[in-house]
């Protein structure tokens, strides 16, 4: 019974050693590089104009109806001001603000604000809370056509995870 016992006290001890070495931290960053290239260096293009706009969060939206996942939504022109909206019914009403916040930090900074979610959570990065008008929160995504930004999309109302899925879907049914 002693045998079994200091066996059964091994073995966990072991898968929790395993464990603990698997989830090492992500290394950060080293801040003193200089990288050759300019990261995220897409010019901005023409506006996204309204009627792409809408039809991005018709496509949301019905990404949405099929989830039974009730969100917001908006479509930002480059410089981050609001081109279209839309709540749905059920949606949160704190998520009005995030949605528009999420597109316009996307389209800003040219980058998915997930981006900044990884920075902070991930790499513990914590002066990115520090930039202006950032949102370290999925769900942000900018719109790109022929190679320039030309807005953004922001969903809010979910999980990150819920909200980028929806920005996904929309961009990959509009702007083919």
């Amino acid at each position: 019974m002693k045998l079994r016992s200091f066996t059964a006290i091994a073995l966990v001890m072991g898968v929790f050693a395993a464990g603990a070495a698997y989830a090492q931290p992500a290394a950060k960053p080293d801040l003193d590089a200089i990288p050759d290239k300019m990261p995220f260096n897409l010019p901005f293009g023409t506006p996204v104009n309204l009627e792409k706009a809408q039809a991005l969060i018709s496509a949301a939206i019905a990404e949405a109806n099929k989830k039974n996942w009730p969100e917001d939504f908006a479509v930002v022109d480059p410089s981050g001001d609001l081109v279209a909206f839309a709540r749905m019914d059920g949606g949160q009403y704190a998520s009005i603000a995030i949605a528009e916040h999420k597109a316009r930090t996307a389209a800003r900074y040219r980058r998915p604000t997930k981006i900044f979610e990884h920075a902070v959570q991930d790499l513990g990065l914590n002066y990115i809370l520090t930039l202006d008008d950032v949102i370290a929160s999925r769900g942000g995504i900018p719109l790109v056509q022929d190679g320039k930004i030309i807005g953004a999309i922001g969903c809010s109302g979910g999980t990150g995870s819920q909200d980028e899925a929806l920005c996904e879907a929309a961009v990959k049914a509009v702007m083919k």
